[in-house]
């Protein structure tokens, strides 16, 4: 157990050793703050060697969910790309490129924007979060030996809910669709990704997560 944000910093930091390629794994439930700990952690660690790649980049296109009928269960583990984000993050750690691009998700579009984080080959350490890190089954299951470790990000679950509901609020949905989805596609992954807790590394507690949401200066995501 940790119980500061600098032991945090310390641990990713030892995670890229010179000559040595490794990724940081955060998993945890919609709106716990995987997002905002990951950009403090990059914000923290030498900017030259670490590089943000989140999964939500490996959204499944709108158009892809609505022609495998998944579009009313977007989130949800099948409407991802897993393996394409598995061979991004052993494309990067087999070295030898220039640059890897990776694709990001444009919250005021819903979709993912391909080639749109560079990593140059100078990055030691990517730090990544997504709510499927450790889920064992099908398109993810191969994907757990990519990480050197995974942490998972707990934060209660009344503020993790307020925080997420104001989150669809902010990027277009009305109150009422926003707490429809938070309490019911959202908690049914949250359920899911709950499951895969104990294959974690570390638990980042709530009272970690809540203070670095307040006082980083990063706005409160994912």
């Amino acid at each position: 157990m940790v119980s500061t944000f600098a032991e945090l910093v310390d641990r990713a930091g030892a995670l890229a050793t010179p000559g040595r390629h490794a990724v940081l794994g955060i998993a945890g439930p919609p709106g716990a703050g995987k997002t905002t700990l990951a950009q403090a952690l990059v914000a923290a660690l030498p900017q030259a060697w670490v590089a943000h790649v989140p999964m939500d980049g490996f959204h499944l296109a709108d158009v892809e969910l609505e022609r495998l009928g998944l579009r009313d269960r977007k989130g949800a583990p099948e409407t991802f790309d897993a393996w394409g984000y598995a061979a991004l993050l052993r494309r990067f750690l087999a070295g030898g490129d220039e640059i890897v691009y990776a694709p990001a998700f444009e919250r005021d579009l819903e979709q993912p924007v391909a080639g749109a984080i560079p990593v140059p080959s100078a990055v030691r350490l990517v730090v990544t979060e997504g709510n499927y890190l450790l889920l064992g089954e099908e398109r993810w299951a191969g994907l757990r030996d990519v990480f050197a470790e995974v942490w998972y990000a707990e934060l209660d679950h009344d503020e993790r809910q307020r925080r997420l509901i104001a989150r669809h609020v902010r990027f277009g949905k009305e109150r009422d669709a926003a707490v429809a989805w938070a309490t019911g596609t959202d908690e049914r992954n949250a359920a899911l990704i709950a499951t895969t807790r104990g294959r974690a590394d570390l638990i980042v507690p709530s009272s970690l997560l809540g203070s670095l949401g307040a006082d980083s200066g990063h706005e409160f995501l994912s």
